[in-house]
């Protein structure tokens, strides 16, 4: 491997989704990632999540797999579980005693709720997490919130932060030799990405309910329209000259509807004009189709893209124009990201089984 982590070696406890994916990233960038399976678990050579790491099983019921997992975090910058609060330390994998055992582990811990607090032992998933923080409630239509994408909760705010936490703190370590716990909570880390939205509401720039703010579906210059070949596009012309280009390009820059008066920007930005101005937008995009308006709008200062499907996204000429996707052991996926410019990653590479027997001798 190679990467600004090279030389970094963590353990990751077999978990879900966002332990896995913070673990990927680490591995992405770098570091040696082992992970720990339960003997029995199903091969996943093709899984996205597992990529460029070692894959060991060891039964942590027993006293041996126990010391083969205890012997590999002594020798190890960071560990990763992502279980309830209390599970690893009645495994004999708890803080106190891997930090007992090497004083400069960073411990990260991933949960939904944190490691403390009213309901930390209680289950819950991506939608729960995001809905104590405001940001499920500003999702959705005016009539109700809508689920997102298990993005906002599990990997933004849990895998991302944890990633950044065990850096932090593996720099932190290296610079005095003390290690520490990372305590990441999903809820948490959602919360911290709505901080700009509380201060957009204490500016009295925000109103604290759907569809009647500038990113949030209301304005006619911020959204999503369908075309003419029910596909999508989307608008972003928030700043007044990327407007003005917008009104251009669409033939409505002389139209009284959208500019009648002289201070055409504050006509832009009243709220009461917009739902209007929205369905006449929105009348004039059902009348080309998405390539047409590419054709239109793409590569230009409008604030345009199309919206693409899964499938679509890796075929884009700007996708590949970075080699935004990989392909490893023929599945399509994401690429590493962000990218430097002198400690260059390696391409992500399958997951490489690692047996238990293998982990004690390469231990010895």
């Amino acid at each position: 491997m190679s990467g600004p982590l090279t030389g970094l070696k963590i353990v990751e406890l077999a978990g879900l989704g966002p332990t896995a994916f913070a673990a990927m990233m680490l591995a992405d960038h770098g570091a040696e990632v082992i992970r720990v399976e339960r003997p029995g678990s199903r091969p996943a050579d093709r899984d996205p999540l597992l990529r460029s790491r070692k894959i060991m099983t060891a039964d942590l019921k027993s006293a041996a797999g126990l010391e083969t997992v205890r012997a590999l975090v002594c020798e190890a910058d960071g560990f990763i579980e992502g279980f309830r609060p209390g599970t690893t330390e009645r495994l004999g994998l708890g803080p106190d005693d891997m930090l007992r055992d090497n004083p400069k582990l960073v411990y990260g811990r991933l949960t939904g709720w944190g490691q403390d607090g009213p309901i930390a032992q209680s289950a819950g998933h991506d939608i729960n997490y995001i809905a104590l923080t405001g940001a499920l409630h500003a999702i959705g239509t005016a009539r109700q919130p809508v689920p997102p994408l298990a993005l906002l909760g599990d990997f933004a705010g849990g895998s991302t932060m944890l990633a950044f936490g065990m850096v932090s703190a593996m720099l932190h370590a290296g610079r005095t030799g003390q290690g520490q716990v990372v305590d990441c909570a999903m809820m948490d880390g959602a919360n911290v990405l709505m901080t700009i939205f509380h201060g957009l509401m204490a500016a009295g720039y925000w109103e604290d309910r759907r569809e009647a703010n500038i990113v949030d579906g209301a304005a006619h210059w911020y959204g999503v329209y369908e075309t003419l070949d029910n596909r999508f596009i989307s608008i972003a012309s928030m700043e007044p000259q990327f407007y003005a280009l917008l009104l251009d390009r669409l033939g409505l820059a002389d139209d009284p509807e959208f500019v009648r008066t002289e201070d055409w920007q504050a006509q832009r930005n009243d709220k009461a004009h917009w739902p209007k101005l929205r369905r006449r937008l929105a009348d004039i995009f059902r009348t080309r189709t998405r390539a047409e308006w590419c054709d239109l709008l793409e590569n230009t200062d409008v604030c345009f893209a199309p919206v693409l499907s899964m499938e679509e996204a890796p075929h884009h000429p700007h996708a590949q124009a970075r080699e935004a996707f990989i392909t490893v052991n023929g599945v399509v996926q994401p690429a590493p990201a962000p990218r430097y410019s002198v400690t260059k990653v390696a391409p992500p590479r399958p997951p490489v089984a690692w047996d238990e027997q293998e982990a004690r001798t390469k231990i010895e």
